[in-house]
């Protein structure tokens, strides 16, 4: 039964050192802002899975409290300073991160681009479909998003074009 429950298991200290995790990325969050587990490029992806890891391993092995608040925090301000030097510095947004791609422009389906971005057609299809696409003529655009999101542009008859700032900085061609 030891594989279930063990006696000698810290859940006491597991809880206090929950509450204490979770005290600490709130706080954290509320002095870096919102943006701390925001999803705008893959480095944030990375960052916030990387912070669950520590979290993880804080509250399931030997490392302790103020060791992972610390490591949380680095990290935090790491992206708070990326974030700060990407509007300061706009080139060094193109160096770290990817820009988004156009897969469909209206009803053409872009196979070069499919092809530079590894994604197969079915799943560009699969990705219509869960944008409840019913034919290719209600698509506008598809945008693979520098976070690894498809997005989805239908054509609507209240919008009879697509706003060229919706496009912006999105790659046509690889």
């Amino acid at each position: 039964m030891d594989w279930i429950y063990n006696l000698e298991d810290p859940l006491w200290e597991t809880f206090i050192g929950s509450f204490l995790i979770f005290i600490a990325v709130v706080g954290l969050t509320r002095i870096i802002g919102l943006r701390s587990f925001a999803k705008f490029t893959a480095y944030d992806f990375a960052f916030t899975v990387a912070i669950g890891s520590i979290i993880s391993s804080t509250l399931t092995s030997s490392t302790t409290i103020v060791h992972g608040t610390v490591a949380i925090a680095s990290l935090l301000v790491l992206t708070f300073t990326f974030s700060f030097l990407q509007r300061k510095f706009p080139g060094l947004s193109s160096a770290i991160s990817n820009k988004p791609l156009l897969l469909m422009e209206g009803e053409e389906i872009l196979y070069d681009n499919l092809k530079a971005a590894r994604i197969e057609k079915s799943q560009l299809i699969a990705k219509l479909r869960e944008a409840n696409v019913l034919d290719f003529n209600q698509v506008e655009a598809v945008i693979l998003e520098s976070t690894g999101d498809i997005s989805v542009l239908h054509r609507s008859e209240n919008a009879p074009y697509l706003h060229t700032d919706l496009l912006e900085g999105v790659r046509r061609v690889p």
